[in-house]
């Protein structure tokens, strides 16, 4: 089965052309008694799960197996918690955010570039002037805030 996908941003493969620069084909193969329809969303579903777990596998899931079940054990819940939360802070800072990627969310949302003062026994945050991504930290704290 080969399904054919319009390319999101054509202009982001330069160098050779191509014969198809406007879409993009998957193709997959399967044994399933499933119709067409069926076959893709199951494919699509699984190409979610397994990105899930290659994002896990590039962060926290790096340390397992360390040789003890309890500490696999402590890791994978402390890791599920962690990527669960990242992705609700994400939907909840903007639209790009909601479909990026583990990494690009820590450094995006939680990697902060900016400096704590204390004035008058207050904590205040200094972002940066010119952040690109200060609307959406500022979205994000609003939201958990209120």
């Amino acid at each position: 089965m080969v399904r054919r996908v319009q390319r999101l941003n054509p202009s982001a493969k330069q160098g050779q052309d191509q014969l198809f620069a406007l879409w993009r084909h998957h193709g997959f193969v399967t044994n399933s008694t499933l119709s067409a329809v069926e076959a893709d969303e199951v494919h699509r579903d699984h190409a979610i799960i397994e990105q899930v777990i290659a994002e896990l596998k590039d962060g926290p899931l790096a340390h397992v197996p360390s040789g003890k079940f309890t500490a696999n054990a402590a890791w994978l819940a402390l890791a599920t918690l962690a990527f669960n939360l990242l992705r609700a802070a994400g939907a909840a800072a903007s639209v790009r955010h909601a479909k990026a990627r583990w990494a690009t969310l820590r450094t995006h949302l939680i990697t902060i570039p900016a400096r704590i003062a204390s004035s008058a026994r207050r904590l205040v945050l200094h972002l940066p002037t010119d952040w690109p991504w200060q609307t959406a930290w500022q979205d994000l704290w609003s939201t958990a805030t209120t």
